[in-house]
């Protein structure tokens, strides 16, 4: 085992250990119920649809089959869980909660969320974000979805300000900016809400799965040249492509609008999003150092020609 795989290992290790004890997963009944862990997943999943096949079961859970058996049956056997065979194929057995199995359901959702909520409620608001988005990451990496929808849509009620919100969190939290970068985002948003008319304008909300993701402005900057503004991808979100969307839907709107060109300004140390901007034909024009936002940094214009 080499030695950075061995450094990796014992950090994935260590938080499972902190995870299954804050969580409280290493009690022998889950949530003070008569249940264990795998009785309460099988207790869930079949609660999440109509019936499920033992085959459909085993995938969700990732069960040794006669185990899950095992734990069905005795399910079963407590009145919890009713099995039939399926009028299309006698060889399959359908599973589903009774009555007293949906009812110990909603008991155990109850609870859990109640232990979350106490496990919550001492962390500050945003290291809780931080929290869930770190969390978002990790089961996004381990179990990724090729189903994880992606859309754009114009900003609605309260999303202006999401977009502030977000940059004044996410910036200062990953980079350590002052204060004087979200005042910037502010008047950015301010600026672009008076020039809400605008046909030269735009801005789009991504969303993944429904969950506001991601922004991006296209503002009109003088002299032929449109300016992208903006844009962000949240934690949980990134791995998903959704800059590269962003990006690309600023570009076209900018075409279509009549624009020359299409400028931006960066930070050299957003190196996530250099590629994207490389990749849909961006040149780095010009760098100056400042201190803005509190650090040392250095601003890049970049420059596409439409």
């Amino acid at each position: 085992m080499a030695a950075a795989n061995g450094f990796r290992i014992e950090a994935v290790r260590t938080f499972n250990r902190n995870y299954t004890r804050a969580a409280g997963l290493l009690t022998e009944r889950l949530h003070d119920t008569p249940h264990s862990l795998t009785e309460a997943r099988i207790l869930f999943e079949l609660g999440a649809k109509r019936e499920l096949s033992m085959i459909e079961l085993r995938s969700r859970i990732g069960l040794d089959p006669g185990y899950l058996s095992r734990v069905v049956s005795r399910l079963e056997r407590r009145g919890l869980v009713s099995k039939r065979r399926s009028a299309d194929d006698g060889r399959v057995q359908l599973l589903s909660l009774t009555a007293d199995g949906a009812a110990d359901r909603r008991i155990l959702d109850a609870r859990s969320a109640s232990q979350v909520d106490a496990l919550l409620e001492p962390i500050a608001s945003d290291r809780q974000e931080e929290l869930v988005g770190a969390m978002r990451t990790v089961t996004g990496i381990l179990s990724p979805s090729a189903e994880a929808e992606v859309t754009l849509r114009p900003p609605g009620p309260g999303d202006l300000g999401w977009i502030v919100q977000r940059h004044g969190v996410l910036f200062p939290r990953e980079y350590g900016w002052g204060p004087g970068f979200e005042a910037l985002i502010a008047r950015v948003i301010a600026d672009f809400s008076a020039a809400a008319d605008d046909p030269g304008n735009a801005a789009w909300i991504a969303e993944l799965d429904g969950e506001r993701a991601g922004s991006i402005l296209c503002v009109g900057g003088g002299g032929g040249a449109a300016k992208l503004r903006l844009l962000l991808v949240e934690p949980f979100a990134r791995g998903h492509g959704l800059g590269a969307v962003l990006v690309d839907e600023c570009i076209s709107f900018a075409r279509a609008a009549g624009y020359d060109e299409l400028v931006l300004w960066t930070m050299e140390v957003l190196v996530h999003a250099r590629p994207i901007y490389e990749r849909a034909g961006f040149e780095l024009v010009s760098t100056e150092k400042h201190r803005m936002f509190g650090p040392e940094l250095v601003g890049q214009d970049w420059r596409l020609r439409l």
